[in-house]
C-alpha cells in the first residue's frame, strides 16, 4: 500500500512539474538547409521540499517540411519523497528515450505522436507479497495540440494525449490521458 501511494505521488509530480520547450514552430521551405531544419528543446523541471523532482529531457527535432517534423529525445528524472512517521523515505531515478512526430494542420493546430520507453521502479506481486524492482515501461501517446504564438519565436502549447500502451500496474502516469501545457521558444 505504501509503495502504491508513493507511485501515485510520483505520477502526480510528473504531471504537475513538467513543461515543454522547443523551437518547433519555425518555418522551412524547400531551399532550407539541414541546419535550418533542426530544432532543439525539451523539458526541464525543478521542485524542492518534501517532494523533490528534477527533470531534464532534451530533444532534437527535424522539420521534414513546413507541416511535418520528427525527432528524438532523452528522459531523466530524479525523485525523492521525504516520508514521515507512516511512510518511509523514497528515492528513485527514471531514465529512457523517446521518438516523436508532429503534423501541423495550421499555424495553431497540430497532431502529435510519441513513443517513449522509460526505466523505473515498479511493484511486482510475488508469493511473499510485493517487491519493488526496475523495469522498462513503454508508452505510445497520440493526440493533438494547440499552439498560441507569442512574438516571432515563442508561444504557448497545450497538448491532449492518450497512451495506447497504458498499463495501470506499471505506468508512472495515473491515467492513460495526459495533458501537457508548456511554452515554446
Amino acid at each position: 500500500m505504501k509503495k502504491q501511494f508513493i507511485k501515485l505521488i510520483v505520477a502526480v509530480i510528473i504531471g504537475v512539474t513538467s513543461y515543454h520547450t522547443s523551437s518547433a514552430q519555425k518555418y522551412v521551405d524547400e531551399s532550407s538547409g539541414f541546419m535550418d531544419r533542426l530544432y532543439f528543446g525539451g523539458n526541464f523541471g525543478l521542485q524542492f521540499g518534501t517532494f523533490t523532482h528534477i527533470e531534464a529531457s532534451p530533444i532534437v527535432g527535424y522539420m521534414i517540411n513546413e507541416k511535418l517534423s520528427a525527432g528524438v529525445g532523452g528522459i531523466y528524472q530524479y525523485f525523492r519523497v521525504r516520508g514521515g512517521n507512516r511512510v518511509p523515505d523514497y528515492e528513485t531515478n527514471i531514465y529512457g528515450a523517446k521518438l516523436f512526430g508532429r503534423y501541423n494542420f495550421s499555424q495553431q493546430l497540430f497532431g502529435y505522436s510519441e513513443y517513449e520507453n522509460i526505466n523505473l521502479d515498479v511493484i511486482y506481486s510475488t508469493s511473499n507479497g510485493y517487491e519493488l524492482g526496475r523495469a522498462w515501461v513503454p508508452a505510445f501517446f497520440i493526440g493533438g495540440g494547440y499552439f498560441q504564438p507569442i512574438g516571432n519565436r515563442a508561444g504557448a502549447t497545450v497538448m491532449a494525449l492518450y497512451n495506447l500502451l497504458y498499463d495501470v500496474s506499471r505506468s508512472p502516469y495515473n491515467s492513460p490521458f495526459v495533458l501537457r501545457v508548456g511554452f515554446t521558444i
